[in-house]
């Protein structure tokens, strides 16, 4: 069996949906695994002059791909059947597998979620307010929707729970909907035993993950190997994915800020300031904190193959550079700028992309 891992190696917003994409191959036993994060992840994928923004299935739904979502999750019932319905109009018939015991992110908590976290910065869907509530005992889980006179009742905690009123109608229909629903179905860590390739597609960043990111403008998820190495243990083929630039949202430390950049605002850009992230920030790329990232990425010993992806290089406008010790390196073109960076690194192979399709993804190294 093969086991790939996309990590994004910055604050996110890196093309980790077009690096997935990109690695189905097996279209007849490969299962994306979403190992982290939940229904904040906007992973983008254009795939046959389709575009789609993932955030409730895997990157390779497109290709036909299943998904399995792990318990280190969240599910978001009314994102599920919003997204299921717009990739069945686009001619897609999407498959998900549900770990039993992922936690159910409720209107309460999406409600909380906006109303408390705006100034460390949030996407507001409740992701974090969920594993709070888990962690206070008030829990709702996946398996818990099969059983409505069990459901009914923890709703009604729940509610208890917070302050304010929510109108759940919506969430309880497609709660039942998941329930009969005949493209999701309960599934546990056997199922990745059924698949030869499994992709595991990580949300946001190793800059933003609650152990090591800069606190309180972190994840409340592991965004490293830490929960790959919990649902298999086989060696790794990772892909470390970062733009040609900086980037992240909200007000935290960005180590490249007070440096002026050249990266084009004009691109088809799915990652824009919004009301609960607050800005879209960049900045040149700053090779000391990838390489801090991916130092405490995790068990290291459990790499095969380290793999380094550069994405968004058709954004960088007149002059490639990027930030080493504080100071600005000036490079010759494209292929000088992926060859000085991956320089301070030890890959076995060096990726980069000019495009937004995975046939822009192009071997360097």
């Amino acid at each position: 069996m093969i086991s790939k891992v996309i990590i994004g190696a910055g604050f996110g917003d890196c093309g980790k949906g077009l690096v997935t994409n990109f690695l189905v191959f097996d279209l007849k036993s490969t299962l994306v695994v979403r190992f982290s994060g939940g229904q904040q992840a906007g992973h983008t994928v254009v795939e046959k002059g389709i575009r789609h923004v993932f955030s409730n299935f895997g990157s390779g739904t497109l290709k036909g791909i299943p998904t399995y979502w792990s318990r280190f999750c969240t599910v978001d019932p009314i994102g599920i059947v919003n997204e299921m319905a717009d990739l069945i109009k686009k001619g897609v018939d999407p498959i998900l597998f549900i770990d039993p015991s992922c936690p159910i992110t409720t209107p309460y908590d999406v409600m909380h979620n906006q109303r408390t976290d705006n100034d460390n910065g949030t996407c507001g869907v409740g992701v974090g307010t969920t594993w709070q509530r888990e962690q206070d005992h008030y829990s709702l889980l996946f398996c818990d929707l099969f059983y409505p006179e069990v459901r009914n009742m923890k709703i009604a905690q729940i509610i208890l729970h917070y302050p304010g009123a929510v109108d759940i109608k919506n969430f309880l229909t497609a709660c039942d909907f998941l329930v009969e629903c005949p493209n999701v179905s309960v599934g546990n860590e056997d199922i990745m035993s059924e698949y030869r390739t499994r992709v595991f597609e990580g949300s946001q960043g190793l800059m933003l993950d609650q152990n090591y990111g800069f606190f309180p403008h972190v994840t409340r998820s592991n965004t490293g190997l830490t929960n790959v190495l919990e649902l298999t243990d086989e060696n790794l083929d990772v892909y470390f994915v970062t733009r040609a630039y900086q980037t992240r949202h909200g007000k935290g430390p960005m180590s490249t800020a007070g440096f002026k950049h050249n990266i084009s605002m004009d691109v088809n850009e799915t990652n824009v300031t919004n009301k609960y992230q607050g800005e879209f920030r960049r900045g040149l790329l700053d090779v000391d904190v990838l390489r801090y990232a991916i130092m405490r990425a995790g068990d290291h010993e459990q790499i095969n193959d380290a793999n380094l992806v550069i994405t968004c290089m058709d954004h960088i406008q007149n002059e490639y550079r990027f930030v080493k010790n504080g100071e600005i390196v000036i490079c010759n073109d494209a292929k000088d700028f992926i060859r000085k960076v991956s320089s301070y690194f030890s890959f076995a192979r060096v990726y980069a992309s000019d495009g937004p399709e995975s046939k822009n993804i192009k071997r360097y190294g």
